[in-house]
């Protein structure tokens, strides 16, 4: 016969530890740094540098 199905209830001790286990999670946006927008002079230079880039 198959054995009863295990549910994560029924093991000893999950309640007090899992509470310190985990850290809350951190808003992952914060740590990205933020994007540089070049402005119309800046970007002209830009692509004047690379032919390359032109459609």
């Amino acid at each position: 016969m198959k054995p009863p199905p295990k549910r994560l209830s029924d093991l000893k001790g999950g309640s007090p530890q899992a509470s310190k286990t985990f850290a809350p999670p951190t808003p992952k946006v914060s740590r990205q740094t933020k994007a540089k927008v070049l402005t119309p002079a800046e970007k002209a230079a830009f692509l004047a540098s690379r032919p390359d880039l032109k459609s």
